[in-house]
C-alpha cells in the first residue's frame, strides 16, 4: 500500500488494524475543505444529515435513542494495576478488556471505508501540543474531527519518521453486508458492546459501538483529558477540564483566567462572556479544555487544545449566550436538536416558542405544548453544536497562539443554592487546591439516584476525566505549586452563580453579570481589590464588588454571608464522606488545609 507518511509505526499499525477489521478500503485523510465537503456528501446521501437551509454548510443529524450521551458505565480506564485507576474510574485488566473488544474488532468494518485521520491537538507545532491518529469508520466522525481538531497532512511532517504520536481506534461496531447500507438510520453497537478503553501506560485509546461525541471524537476528552492527564503527571504539566477566557480593564491591560466547573454550571456562558460592566471586554480562548506548562519564566501557560466548540445546545439563547449563538450561524453540525419547517433548528430555551409543526430528535412531528404539561422534549436534553472557534465573535486573537498564554487566575466552581459565597479567594496554592479538590454541585430532583440536597462531589470538574488515582491527581497539584514560584502562581478563587434565598430565588443574576466578579478577581491579581480576610479565605469588602440594579443591598449581604454552621458540615461531609474513598493517596497538605479551615472557624 503506497501511505503518505515514512513513520515505520505507523504503518506497522495501520496495517494490523486494516487485517483486524477488514475494511473495503482506506482512505488517508488530509484535512482539507474538499475532503469535509464529501464527508458531509456522503452522510446527506446515506439519509444520516439534512442540510440546514437557513444556516450555511450546516447540517442536522440524529443519533440512534442508544447512542446521545457520553456512556460513563461503558468507559474504563485499563491501567495494569486497579489502584492507579483509583476509586473514581471504572477499571478493567486491560488483557481481558484488550481479548473482549479484540474480537468485537474482527471483521467490523466490513463493508465500510476505514479513515485514518492525523490530527494535532492544539496548533500545529506548539511545544505544549500532542499528536493523535485516528482510525475510523465513520464520516461522521471524520467532519466533526475536521472543526474540533487540527486535521493535516502536515501532522506527518512533524512527526517524521519516529514522533510520538497516540494511536486512537474507534468504529461504529455495525459491519455492512454485500449491498447492504445503514438505511438512513444512524450505525451504532448496544449499548451492552459499546466500550470506551484507554490503556494509560501504552498511551492508547479503544473505542467500540458509540458513533456520538467523547465516545467516538477520540481528540476530546479521551486524549485531551483522560490520556493527557496521565501524560502531564509523568511530564510535568497540567491537562485540565477548564475554559480559558481573557478579560481586558478600560486601561487595556489583560489578564487570562481558567475555570473548572462540573456539568451545568455556565462554563461555555462565561467562556463567551458579554460583560455589563462598562469599559471591560471578555474574549474567548477556549472553553472546555486547558494544558498548561510552565515557561521559561516559571509561569504557567495555557492552551486550548481544540479547534471548535462540541456545545451543548439547550438553554443557549441570544440572553444566556449571544456569542454561542453567532458563532453557529453557518458551518456547523447540529445533532439531535429539532428541525423547523423552513429548515432551520430549535431547541428548548432558544429564548421564542417552537415555529408551528416542528420534527424533534427523533424524527417525529412535535407541537410545543404551551401549558407546560409533562412533554417531551423536541431536542434531547444533550444535543450539540460542533462549531470552529475562528468563527466566534469574542474569540480572543492569541486563541491559537502555539506559546500559550500566562494564567494569572484559577477559578473553581459548582452549583450550590446555601452556604457557599458568590466568590472567595484562597490565602495561597495549596488552598487552592484544597477549593478544586472539594468542588461539587448540590443534586436536584433530576438526579433519581442521589438523594436530594446531597453534594455530588466533582474534584476540578475531573471526575470522569482524570485518567489516574484522584488521590494522586491531587498530589500531582501539590507538586506542581511547589515548582511554582510563589510570585508568578496564578490565584485561585471559588464562584458560586447559584446561591439562593430562602424562598428559593437565585440571590444573583449571572450571565453578564458576573463580569462584576471577574473585576474583583482581576484586582485581586494586582493586590489593589478590597477584600477582608475570613476563615474560609479572602471576600470582597462590602463595596468591593459593585451591586447589580435589579440585586438589593440585603441580597448582596446574603451572598457574601459566612454561614460557620453551613461550612462545618461542609466539612463534615469532606472529612467522612468525600476524603475517605481517596485513602493513603490522600496528600497530607489537604487533610491539614481541612483540619486549618475547621479551626478558623472556631
Amino acid at each position: 500500500m503506497n501511505y503518505p507518511t515514512k513513520h515505520s509505526k505507523i504503518s506497522a499499525w495501520v496495517n494490523e488494524i486494516v487485517n483486524l477489521t477488514q475494511p473495503d478500503s482506506i482512505v488517508w485523510c488530509d484535512g482539507s475543505k474538499a475532503e469535509y465537503d464529501a464527508m458531509i456528501k456522503i452522510s446527506v446521501d446515506a439519509a444520516l444529515a439534512i442540510p440546514l437551509a437557513k444556516r450555511p454548510h450546516s447540517y442536522l443529524f440524529r443519533s440512534d435513542a442508544s447512542d446521545v450521551a457520553r456512556v460513563e458505565n461503558r468507559t474504563y480506564i485499563a491501567s495494569k494495576s486497579e489502584e492507579n485507576a483509583g476509586p473514581t474510574n471504572n477499571w478493567i485488566n486491560p488483557l481481558k478488556l484488550k481479548s473482549a473488544m479484540t474480537k468485537l474488532y474482527k471483521g467490523c468494518m466490513h463493508g465500510r471505508v476505514m479513515y485514518v485521520i492525523p490530527f494535532s491537538m492544539g496548533p500545529l507545532g506548539s511545544h505544549i501540543a500532542k499528536i493523535g491518529i485516528q482510525i475510523t469508520d465513520s464520516p461522521y466522525v471524520v467532519a466533526n474531527m475536521h472543526i474540533m481538531t487540527r486535521v493535516s497532512s502536515k501532522v506527518f511532517d512533524i512527526l517524521g519518521e519516529s514522533g510520538e504520536f497516540i494511536p486512537c481506534l474507534h468504529s461504529v461496531g455495525k459491519p455492512l453486508g454485500p449491498g447492504q447500507d445503514d438505511g438512513g438510520h444512524w450505525p451504532c453497537a448496544p449499548l451492552s458492546q459499546k466500550y470506551i478503553a484507554h490503556f494509560p501506560e501504552e498511551e492508547t485509546i479503544w473505542s467500540y459501538g458509540s458513533g456520538y461525541g467523547g465516545n467516538a471524537l477520540l481528540g476530546k476528552k479521551c486524549l485531551a483529558l483522560r490520556i493527557a492527564s496521565v501524560k502531564a503527571r509523568n511530564e510535568g504539566w497540567l491537562a485540565e477540564h477548564m475554559l480559558i477566557l481573557k478579560c481586558t480593564n478600560p486601561e487595556g491591560r489583560s489578564k487570562y483566567i481558567a475555570a473548572a466547573f462540573p456539568s451545568a454550571c455556565g462554563k461555555t456562558n462565561l467562556a463567551m462572556l458579554v460583560p455589563t460592566v462598562p469599559g471591560w471586554k471578555v474574549e474567548t480562548i477556549g472553553d472546555d479544555i486547558a494544558w498548561m506548562k510552565p515557561g521559561s519564566d516559571g509561569r504557567l501557560y495555557a492552551i486550548n487544545p481544540e479547534a471548535g466548540f462540541f456545545g451543548v445546545v439547550p438553554g443557549t439563547s441570544m440572553d444566556s449566550n449571544p456569542n454561542a449563538m453567532r458563532s453557529i450561524e453557518k458551518n456547523t453540525i447540529f445533532t439531535n436538536v429539532a428541525l423547523t419547517k423552513d429548515g432551520d433548528v430549535w431547541w428548548e430555551g432558544i429564548g421564542y416558542d417552537a415555529p408551528g409543526t416542528v420534527i424533534d430528535w427523533t424524527g417525529k412531528r412535535w407541537n410545543q405544548d404551551k401549558e407546560g404539561g409533562n412533554q417531551s422534549p423536541a431536542a434531547h436534553p444533550n444535543s450539540r453544536f460542533t462549531a470552529p472557534v475562528s468563527q466566534c465573535p469574542s474569540a480572543a486573537p492569541e486563541w491559537e497562539d502555539p506559546s500559550g498564554v500566562p494564567i494569572d487566575a484559577i477559578l473553581f466552581g459548582g452549583r450550590r443554592p446555601t452556604t457557599i459565597p458568590l466568590v472567595t479567594q484562597s490565602f495561597d496554592w495549596n488552598h487552592g487546591v484544597f477549593m478544586g479538590s472539594i468542588a461539587g454541585s448540590e443534586i436536584t430532583a433530576a438526579a433519581l439516584d442521589l438523594k436530594i440536597g446531597t453534594i455530588r462531589r466533582d474534584p476540578f470538574a475531573m471526575l470522569p476525566f482524570c485518567g489516574y488515582h484522584m488521590g494522586d491527581y491531587f498530589a500531582h497539584w501539590i507538586r506542581m505549586g511547589q515548582k511554582t514560584p510563589v510570585e508568578v502562581q496564578p490565584k485561585f478563587f471559588f464562584v458560586n452563580w447559584f446561591r439562593k434565598n430562602k424562598e428559593g430565588r437565585y440571590l444573583w443574576p449571572g450571565y453578564g453579570e458576573n463580569s462584576r466578579v471577574l473585576k474583583w478577581v482581576f484586582e485581586r491579581c494586582d493586590a489593589v481589590g478590597k477584600a477582608i480576610e475570613t476563615p474560609i479565605g479572602y471576600m470582597p469588602d462590602h463595596d468591593a464588588i459593585e451591586r447589580p440594579a435589579d440585586v438589593s443591598k440585603e441580597a448582596m449581604k446574603e451572598l457574601f454571608h459566612l454561614d460557620v454552621e453551613g461550612w462545618k458540615a461542609e466539612l463534615d461531609d469532606v472529612r467522612t464522606g468525600h476524603y475517605p474513598k481517596f485513602g493513603a493517596n490522600l496528600p497530607q497538605e489537604l487533610k491539614d488545609q481541612l483540619d486549618a479551615i475547621y479551626k478558623r472557624l472556631g
